[in-house]
């Protein structure tokens, strides 16, 4: 899909994670990175930034930020810039980096977008040195979590088995270019706030799924939605489980 068009305009406030929700995550990326600093990293499908800066606080090397979208890289160079984050324009089918310029590459909700994964991971296995590491937050369509608000959007359930490629078909896409696969982490991080906060981000229709779903099918979710934070206007817990892939790169010769 083409972020340029509208969703680079809602993208930072549908998808904001708080700082300590970053920290979190940061925390778990470092469990499974090379232990040497300082880390070169791609941020690759880095979007609006969110992550780019704090990569590169924990890991103490350059983050190469690499986003297809022109809006969505203007947006994180007016509100994440970082002097070791470089943003370049590139998609995983063509990253803008020399052979085994990386230590660590991450993924987070941006491999559903790759138009050819084969491809991709060919990229990644050229950029990332022999012994590093991808992780990959995404979402498989055939390990998808009881998300809260498919509740009021039923069909996007079905629409992201379809869109969300199954587990096995990306570790074998992977296991082609020449990555082993290290652990599989259901992550899950706490986190409640506002009915009526929630609702708000959900309106600006951040999440790519709401693309896929009928003017009929959005209009009617967020009539339930309302109906909802109407009835109940307090606190509402949207923990969820999120998917880790931690995938290294072979030594050359395996």
């Amino acid at each position: 899909m083409d972020y340029d068009v509208r969703m680079h305009a809602v993208y930072e406030a549908g998808r904001a994670l708080p700082e300590h929700a970053i920290a979190d995550w940061i925390s778990v990326f470092a469990r499974f990175a090379p232990q040497s600093r300082p880390l070169a990293v791609l941020d690759l499908g880095s979007g609006t930034g969110r992550f780019s800066a704090a990569l590169a606080g924990e890991f103490g090397g350059p983050v190469h930020a690499v986003e297809p979208s022109a809006k969505m890289r203007g947006a994180a160079m007016a509100r994440h810039a970082h002097p070791a984050v470089t943003v370049l324009a590139g998609a995983a089918e063509r990253i803008p980096l020399p052979c085994s310029g990386c230590d660590l590459a991450l993924l987070f909700l941006s491999w559903h977008h790759v138009a050819d994964p084969g491809r991709g991971a060919a990229e990644l296995a050229r950029v990332v040195r022999p012994g590093g590491i991808v992780l990959l937050r995404g979402a498989f369509g055939d390990r998808l979590p009881d998300l809260g608000w498919y509740r009021f959007f039923p069909e996007a359930r079905a629409v992201e088995e379809r869109i969300f490629p199954p587990l096995a078909v990306t570790t074998a896409t992977f296991a082609r270019a020449g990555f082993d696969e290290v652990a599989l982490e259901r992550v899950t991080l706490r986190r409640v706030e506002p009915m009526a906060d929630w609702a708000s981000r959900l309106r600006r229709r951040a999440i790519s799924t709401f693309e896929h779903l009928t003017a009929e099918q959005t209009a009617a979710g967020f009539a339930r939605l309302d109906a909802e934070v109407a009835a109940n206007p307090g606190q509402v817990d949207v923990t969820e489980g999120a998917d880790l892939l931690v995938l290294r790169r072979r030594d050359a010769g395996h």
